[in-house]
């Protein structure tokens, strides 16, 4: 502690990010500065603290700094650290549940809604997102019905006519394909859809009604009883507004509630002054006040191709909230204002986040126990049950998967305090030499994995553990290899599956924990998921090579009709079981062509 008071003293009053390590060199909490040494010593002075915040100083050995010219610098500089290094003391989201848009491009010649999870400034429109139980399949079934929106994504051209599908045949789909409907009253149709999702349901409910009186008329009683369950739903799926919400409203409301332990965050989403659902995180309480808090999710949740609303709501003071909007500004060209509000409509909004948040807290505390246990804690204990001579914070798991030695494929995933991190996958093709050999295939992957520490230390940083789906031989073929690089510091251990026995390279003699334990649960949870990685990819090759091994044969089908079958058909398989007419269906298949396709598959008894 001596030394860091000496270091306290000598601090600059520049802006920056300060870095506190803890004894081991980890890295534990990334904060930004407006003054450096103002902020750093607040640490370190004998004033009251939260829990949390005297747990992380607690177990801060040393600390360091970088100045940079700007708060907005800085901003952005501790994002960029928290997102690459995840000390355990910020606020870390791993939330995975990205709810889904609909998106229409209008430059389309006849345009089609499409479901997607990624917004992106590409010109296209999009609605949503959908959650609180409204599916966005149901929605786009409603779009079918009541306007007749084609819902197929085959490419259509004005001047070029298709055979109408069976979509057209039960009331569907108008046919652009085919012809049936002109462009312009086509995009009319398009403009209902669009004026229904962005809150008008009158004219839908107007229309589902005349299509469900015509077709009970023409006795097609199983469509009416369709057009009859979508009125229905029309409520549930139009989102009412609330009573005294601005229709131009879009925000998302935020709260925050800690219990010095853990801590919730709930966001309400409003968009055209409609109450859209909200989502809720849960974690462990940051060493942070609710506006510090709310600034750190802030910078964690939006992204540059995430849905920013025209304002970010608050009944707290967001620290450094114009440092923030100049941020999102400069970054994601979006002009957003963040606001905190003390009364009116918006602040019955940041009550009803705050209930919304409390609720979340009360439940949330054994969930984020229970997953402690299965992934920090777990980590500590497996670091003392093995020996290992590091905390296992970035753990890699290696796993080959050929079918006698052809297509052979390794795999690479990445687990940090015992979570997946999805974004550090890897996948190698086994290249150096034909046949199988499990042995000499991990040497290979090991060796270019490595290599990686050279070429780009900063995507691929040194692991703390190197995990091997396999028994003691495949953990002393890959061991050569890190001897031969002279890398020491990397603990190395297998896991055979069988007996679920762990090898070590302390030990001739495996070690077996208990099937109950955490820590053997958390290592078959990285084996698995290297190994479903490694089959996904071994799949997807030997796929590959079978369909371009059996459409090769095909005499007149080039390169291009190769693409277009397979952007229809997605595989071999859905090829096999197209028929004709859906065969000629796909752009540049003709009638001889889709019978010349069957009448092979046919000889090869494929079909």
């Amino acid at each position: 502690m001596n030394e860091l008071q000496e270091k306290l003293k000598h601090l600059p009053t520049n802006p920056g990010v300060y870095v506190m390590l803890s004894a081991d060199g980890q890295i534990i909490y990334v904060g930004k500065a407006k003054n450096i040494k103002n902020r750093v010593r607040q640490y370190f002075t004998n004033a009251v603290k939260t829990d949390k915040v005297m747990a992380m100083v607690k177990n801060v050995a040393d600390f360091y700094y970088i100045i940079v010219p700007s708060e907005i610098d800085a901003l952005s500089l501790e994002n960029n650290l928290i997102k690459k290094h995840k000390p355990r003391y910020n606020i870390l989201l791993k939330d995975d549940k990205t709810y889904p848009y609909l998106k229409i491009d209008l430059k389309e010649d006849f345009p089609t809604f499409k479901v997607t999870r990624k917004i992106k400034r590409d010109g296209a429109k999009y609605f949503g997102p959908f959650m609180g139980g409204v599916s966005v399949k149901s929605v786009l079934e409603l779009i079918n019905l009541a306007f007749g929106i084609r819902p197929c994504e085959k490419k259509l051209f004005k001047d070029k006519c298709l055979k109408e599908c069976l979509n057209y045949h039960i009331r569907k789909c108008y046919a652009p394909c085919a012809g049936k409907i002109s462009p312009e009253e086509y995009l009319q149709k398009v403009q209902g859809a669009i004026d229904f999702l962005s809150g008008d349901t009158t004219e839908t409910e107007k229309l589902l009604k005349e299509k469900m009186m015509l077709a009970s008329q023409r006795e097609e009683f199983e469509l009416a009883l369709k057009y009859k369950e979508n009125l229905l739903s029309l409520e549930k799926i139009g989102l009412k507004r609330l009573t005294a919400l601005n229709k131009f409203l879009n925000a998302d409301v935020i709260a925050h509630r800690a219990n010095g332990i853990y801590s919730t965050i709930n966001v309400l989403f409003v968009r055209n002054g409609r109450m859209l659902g909200s989502k809720n995180f849960a974690f462990e309480s940051a060493a942070l006040s609710d506006g510090d808090a709310l600034s750190e999710f802030i910078m964690r949740y939006y992204k540059k191709d995430s849905d920013i609303p025209d304002e970010i709501i608050s009944d707290v003071e967001i620290t450094d909230s114009d440092v923030i909007e100049k941020f999102i500004k400069e970054n994601y060209s979006k002009s957003v204002s963040i606001l905190c509000v003390k009364q009116g409509v918006r602040r019955q909004l940041t009550d009803m986040a705050g209930v919304n948040a409390e609720e979340h807290l009360s439940t949330a505390v054994d969930k984020i126990k229970h997953k402690n246990d299965m992934t920090i804690s777990a980590c500590k204990a497996l670091q003392e049950k093995l020996s290992l001579k590091n905390y296992p914070k970035r753990m890699e798991c290696y796993d080959i998967s050929n079918i006698s030695g052809v297509d052979k494929v390794g795999s690479m995933v990445v687990f940090i305090d015992g979570q997946a991190d999805r974004d550090s996958y890897r996948r190698f093709k086994i290249k150096s030499f034909e046949g199988a050999d499990d042995y000499r295939s991990h040497q290979e992957m090991m060796q270019r994995r490595l290599d990686r520490l050279v070429t780009d230390a900063e995507k691929f940083p040194k692991p703390d553990l190197v995990i091997i789906d396999g028994g003691k031989g495949q953990l002393s073929a890959v061991k050569e290899i890190f001897e031969q690089k002279g890398i020491t510091d990397v603990d190395l251990i297998s896991l055979a599956e069988r007996e679920e026995e762990i090898f070590t390279l302390d030990s001739s003699t495996p070690i077996v924990l208990d099937r109950r334990d955490y820590c053997l649960k958390m290592l078959q949870r990285i084996r698995d998921e290297a190994h479903r990685f490694a089959i996904t990819y071994h799949r997807t090759l030997r796929g590959k090579r079978a369909l371009s091994s059996v459409l090769d044969s095909i005499k007149g089908l080039g390169k291009v009709r190769k693409m277009a079958l397979l952007e229809r058909f997605r595989d071999l398989g859905g090829i096999i079981s197209a028929t004709e007419e859906q065969l000629k269906e796909v752009e540049g298949i003709g009638e001889k062509q889709a019978r010349a396709i069957i009448e092979h598959l046919t000889k090869e008894g494929l079909k």
